[in-house]
């Protein structure tokens, strides 16, 4: 038994002018990633438990290059008695605005020096506060009026990091080609013994128009 598939040739044109198209585009976003030197770095954390890559951040430790704050700020909301989102990775220098959706008063304080010990008040539903975080590393956020709310601000030396999705995996865009070491930061968990396990840090080469693959081992 045989069959015919028939197309007439307006169809077939263009399925060929879609082909050409198709393959125009993806050799032009190489040919600029090979231009502009940089790379991709696509992840995946495999974990014993997948509780223990809940919030996790990947991310390069350190570039020699400096950079500028984004001009747009990041946002961390309270709502429904909670810190959202729980974990915000952002670059140094970048301000975050710190919101109250909920009905009642909250206030936004961190007892760490990366964040200057700061308290900025109380306030209620609809107010927004400020705070512009300029050294690195990760400031703990609570608030005094609710005793359990807990999020935690990473702040990073560079732009080149991303969250991990709820499948465990993770891509980082247009990365410089270099040596780089990429690190794995999840949000601490309380623990009847013992000490939460951690990923080990990875040495990587990312090259113009490559996408270099890593995985990190939660065990």
């Amino acid at each position: 038994m045989s069959i015919k598939i028939s197309l007439n040739s307006g169809k077939i044109k263009f399925l060929i002018f879609l082909s050409v198209f198709i393959s125009a585009l993806y050799f032009v976003i190489d040919t600029d990633a090979r231009e502009k030197k940089t790379g991709e770095i696509h992840g995946a954390v495999v974990a014993k438990k997948a509780k223990y890559r809940k919030h996790a951040i990947a991310y390069i430790e350190k570039t020699s290059e400096t950079y500028d704050p984004p001009v747009e700020h990041a946002v961390m909301d309270q709502k429904n008695i909670t810190f959202i989102p729980h974990v915000l990775p952002i670059l140094k220098g970048t301000t975050v605005d710190f919101l109250n959706s909920d009905d009642v008063r909250h206030n936004i304080y961190s007892s760490d020096d990366v964040a200057d010990n700061m308290n900025l008040g109380s306030w209620f539903k609809g107010e927004t506060r400020s705070f512009t975080f300029n050294k690195t590393g990760v400031a703990t956020m609570r608030c005094n009026v609710h005793s359990d709310m807990l999020a935690y601000i990473l702040i990073l030396q560079n732009p080149y990091f991303s969250k991990v999705n709820d499948e465990g995996f993770f891509t980082i865009n247009n990365v410089p080609e270099g040596k780089y070491t990429l690190k794995l930061w999840t949000a601490p968990k309380r623990v009847l013994w013992g000490k939460y396990p951690e990923a080990k840090d990875i040495s990587i080469e990312v090259t113009a128009g490559g996408i270099t693959k890593v995985a990190f081992a939660i065990e």
